[in-house]
């Protein structure tokens, strides 16, 4: 399977535009790239997603700490543009289907960003119960400790450095391997009495 079909699926991309005529939704992009530096930070400090400690849903105490990390740890920041971003999208599209309604588009688009700009707490709270179901309460006591020490700290800093430049290097390192194949395919090619 190309590996691009396989990023694709793995952020939930679809290879068509959804209902409302959006293609690589501004929401999966951003997911996506959640996702990968997700991934990347697992690899280097070797922490392994496991299912919940409890099937029992969290509790208040725990989810409070939960949204308590995640401040810590900035894990909300990235996702901080999705509310503008989809209603600048969804003006977008109407705008293409009413160019004539520019001004009045935008002028509701402002309004909305004001207006829908709290329904982001409804996404701060998911994300604390989810982090909060991974968790028990005290295990969610003791990352807060951590977070909140030196050392803690340390690795917030150097893991988002880390990410950063190892996306980067990866890049670089997938542009080398692509040069190496292409002169594999062509010197095998070469060899069949095919010149690419």
């Amino acid at each position: 399977m190309p590996s691009s079909l396989l990023v694709r699926r793995a952020c939930g991309w679809s290879s068509g535009a959804d209902a409302y005529g959006f293609t690589g939704s501004f929401v999966m992009k951003l997911c996506c790239k959640f996702r990968a530096a997700s991934f990347a930070i697992a690899a280097m400090i070797g922490v392994a997603f496991v299912a919940p400690a409890s099937a029992q849903q969290p509790s208040a105490a725990a989810v409070a700490t939960a949204k308590e990390i995640l401040v810590v740890k900035g894990s909300l920041t990235m996702f901080e543009p999705i509310v503008p971003g989809v209603v600048e999208q969804v003006k977008n599209v109407l705008l293409q289907q009413s160019p004539n309604l520019q001004k009045e588009l935008n002028d509701t688009a402002t309004a909305l960003r004001t207006q829908l700009a709290p329904k982001f707490e409804e996404l701060r709270e998911d994300t604390a119960r989810l982090y909060a179901s991974r968790f028990t309460e005290q295990e969610l006591k003791d990352l807060l400790a951590f977070f909140k020490a030196p050392l803690g700290k340390k690795l917030l800093i150097e893991e988002a450095n880390f990410v950063e430049q190892a996306l980067t290097r990866a890049q670089d390192w997938s542009n080398r391997l692509a040069e190496e194949v292409m002169a594999k395919f062509r010197n095998e090619m070469k060899k069949k009495g095919h010149n690419l």
